[in-house]
Parts: structure tokens; sequence; C-alpha cells
């Protein structure tokens, strides 16, 4: 599925990407594809928010830890910079490979050592990363990257994390991921921690960086309002499966698969009584793992347009209205 992203140099390539586990018993057990044959490509050229998005277990998190080369792909390749991360076995090929590709995790606090000040950690990724030779030359790289998210180092000096607000923490776990200068960030679920009043100030830092720094970022996340707001580019998951890929204008706001328009008829009401029903972490039941290896299209048992046609085998993946649509109501009509 291509999304209809345009030609050009290739920053990240995900070609035919899966990833399978072993759900189960060694007898009663089933083979979970978590993942299930994504592709989709970033360009130098172009610095974009790409967003991947879908509920809890739609593997997104998995993908991300594919191309992050954490998890290394059942099938097909993850290629950064022309080269497949997982031909990437040394230490120092590793550490250049993160270099350029800089996580930002769900919770921030997680990024920091409790016991130790900020800036400590702050001036020590600058110099294992190479962005500094010494800890003295590391200050100025670290007050850069804290001004970028609107943040300085003086106001953060001598002060641990539990000192500073979630929104602080996360800008400043943003400032941490742009110190070795990369090309690409991975932010998985970066505001679903963070008050509703934060997440603006969070996206917005991700516009910035696009826009004036020329990074690219993936963006994983389970809310569309946020996707919807700074997103170029968005794939939509279920069940492993991308199953709608393009402009995030196209996308979200005339959704074709039967699955989008759910996800975006459930988007909550401003600050719900539960604003954390979607990133709730889910414990699949076995009828709900075997959904994953079901033939067919695996929103089929919930589809209000479902024919017998989607039964039988997995639907093409057919451009349709300045998108990718995996779905059998569209493709041979067109």
């Amino acid at each position: 599925m291509s999304g209809t992203a345009e030609r050009g140099m290739p920053l990240l390539e995900v070609r035919h990407a899966a990833r399978h586990f072993h759900v189960g018993g060694f007898i009663n057990g089933t083979r979970l594809m978590a993942v299930n044959d994504v592709s989709f490509t970033l360009l130098k050229e172009k610095p974009e928010i790409f967003t991947i998005a879908g509920e809890s277990g739609s593997g997104k998190t998995t993908l991300s830890r594919m191309i992050l080369r954490d998890l290394e792909p059942s099938e097909g390749d993850v290629i950064f910079e022309g080269r497949s991360v997982a031909s990437i076995k040394r230490r120092r090929e590793f550490g250049a490979f993160m270099k350029k590709v800089q996580p930002v995790f769900q919770n921030p606090f997680e990024t920091f050592n409790p016991l130790r000040r900020v800036e400590e950690y702050l001036v020590d990724t600058a110099v294992n990363f190479g962005a500094a030779a010494d800890r003295k030359s590391a200050l100025p790289v670290v007050d850069r990257a804290l001004c970028l998210v609107g943040l300085s180092l003086e106001e953060l000096s001598r002060r641990y994390p539990h000192e500073l607000s979630g929104g602080q923490i996360q800008r400043i776990s943003v400032a941490r991921s742009l110190i070795p200068n990369p090309s690409l960030i991975l932010a998985d679920e970066p505001v679903s921690m963070v008050d509703a009043s934060l997440r603006m100030t969070i996206v917005n830092l991700f516009k910035k960086l696009r826009d004036e720094e020329g990074v690219s970022v993936i963006y994983i996340t389970h809310d569309l309002a946020t996707a919807y707001y700074i997103s170029d580019r968005i794939a939509v998951m279920l069940r492993g499966c991308v199953v709608e890929m393009g402009p995030v204008e196209a996308v979200l706001g005339n959704p074709l698969h039967p699955y989008t328009r759910l996800l975006k008829e459930s988007v909550p009401a401003p600050d719900p009584a539960d604003r954390t029903a979607w990133a709730k972490r889910i414990g699949l039941s076995m009828q709900e793992v075997r959904e994953y290896s079901r033939a067919g299209c695996k929103f089929a048992a919930r589809c209000p347009d479902v024919t017998d046609k989607c039964r039988k085998g997995d639907p093409p993946g057919v451009e349709a209205e300045g998108r990718t649509v995996k779905c059998c109501l569209y493709g041979e009509s067109l």
C-alpha cells in the first residue's frame, strides 16, 4: 500500500513487513499476526508527519518496535537510508542508526532516571551520541535542544524529574531526542499521559520540528483529533493490517473503509469521563486472537457492509479517491 507518497529518495521504507507471535499453549495455541504485510515510504526531500492510528491491539507499537530495530520482522523488511535495519549488528552501527532515528515514549517519566538531575541526563546524551566532545561543550547543545521545545537549561538547572510537570517532562523528552540531530522521530502515544490543555503544545512541537528543522515524525496514536490536526498522511491499522492510508484530509475527512468510519464516529467528546478508554491495554481472548489469523477481512464480523467475498480472502489494497484502501467494496468497479 503506497498511500499516495510522492517519488524521491527514501528516508524510510517499510516493505511488506509482518511480525507474528505464538499465543497460547504448544498444542492449542495459534499464530498471531500482530503486523501483517505493511508497506509505506517516507522521503528525505519531504519531511512529514506520518501517523499510524488505531485502537489498542491494532499492531501500532509492534510496528514501531520493528522500525526501531527492537523486533525483527518475521517477513518483509524495514530499510533506513537504503540499508536493511535487520542487518545492523555491530554496536557502533546501531549507535549511528539511533543518532538518526530517535524515539519519544508514551510515559515521559520512564525516560529519565529519577535519581539524577535532568540536565545531567541530557548532557550524557549529547556526549554519548557524539553531539559534543565533553560535558562542558555539551551545555550549549543541550540548551539549544531545550529552546526548540520552549524551555532552557537555566530554568531546569539542578532539578529532578519529580520536580517538573508532566508537560515539561514530555517536552524535555522531545528535546532529548533532538540532541543527536535525528532525521526521524518515532513518537509512540506521546500525548496520552498529559492533560488535554498540554496536548496541543506537544503536537505543535512536532509541526515545528517538521517545518523548521526538517525532521520527519512517525506519530503513533489512538487520538484521531490530534492526528487530524498535525498529520500529513495517516495509516489506519486494524488487527495488524493497514486498512486505509493516504492524505489525512482524505482519510479522516471522507473515510472509505467501514472501520475508519467507525473510528471517526467513535472519537470521544472533549475531556470525557474516561479519557484513557482507547489507550487501555487490551488482554485479548483466544477468540479475539484468532481474528488476526482469520481468512478474509478482519473487520467482517462487525462490518455493516459485509459480503461473502469479504470472508473468503484478504481484500486487495487499491487506489480510490486519493488514498489506498484495503476493502472489497472498492477495486473491481473502479
